[in-house]
């Protein structure tokens, strides 16, 4: 399904040689519309495994379609003990954990606050995180064929947080400003016609870079 996506959005990705190959990940995606999961499928050089709220999984035909791609539920504002279980199998079995960091869809069409769930599964699981922005799909319908970029950034770490809430509230401000910074990166990229082989911005300070395997 993601290579039809990336036909239909006419699909243009930048730094996805930045994302580790192996181990376990955490990749952490702002989030406009459904064509989303198809495009950071087809976009990722790894298999995803996509975190969902529980009301996605339950719509008869959009439920099935988001499983097709490693999809599994949360409820959304509860305590959720099963589902952050699964998140953390996933990283801890080695393989790449996808979230849409802001828990939603941003129907402003910009990104928007981030929610500590990415941040909770890295600290406690001592894994990498990967940004990665979207722009283009919040003016994206079928047909119309508005052209979909994603920007992926450098792997962070977030050593000498404490844990708990408080050490959850700093990676995910530090992940926040990652996605904003890689989405007006990509807002600019469309204006200036999207020209190929472009690099994302490099890792600021506040966030260690890893080294990739």
């Amino acid at each position: 399904m993601g290579g039809p996506a990336s036909l239909a959005t006419r699909f243009r990705s930048y730094g996805r040689e930045r994302v580790p190959r192996t181990g376990g990940l955490v990749v952490a995606f702002n989030h406009f519309h459904w064509i989303d999961i198809p495009v950071f499928g087809w976009s990722s050089p790894r298999t995803l495994y996509f975190l969902a709220k529980a009301e996605a999984h339950a719509v008869p035909l959009g439920g099935a379609y988001i499983r097709l791609f490693g999809s599994f539920s949360v409820r959304r504002g509860e305590s959720d003990r099963e589902a952050v279980r699964r998140m953390r199998e996933v990283v801890r079995g080695g393989e790449a954990l996808g979230i849409f960091a802001e828990g939603t869809r941003q129907k402003a069409g910009v990104p928007g606050p981030v929610q500590p769930g990415a941040a909770m599964v890295a600290l406690q699981e001592d894994v990498p995180v990967v940004c990665a922005a979207i722009h283009g799909s919040q003016s994206w319908k079928p047909g119309n064929f508005a052209p979909v970029s994603v920007a992926w950034g450098e792997p962070m770490r977030f050593e000498g947080l404490p844990g708990g809430a408080k050490g959850y509230r700093e990676a995910s401000a530090l992940i926040e400003a990652e996605l904003h910074r890689l989405w007006a990166w990509l807002r600019d990229l469309h204006e200036a016609g999207r020209p190929r082989g472009a690099e994302p911005p490099r890792l600021p300070g506040g966030a260690a870079p890893v080294t990739l395997p």
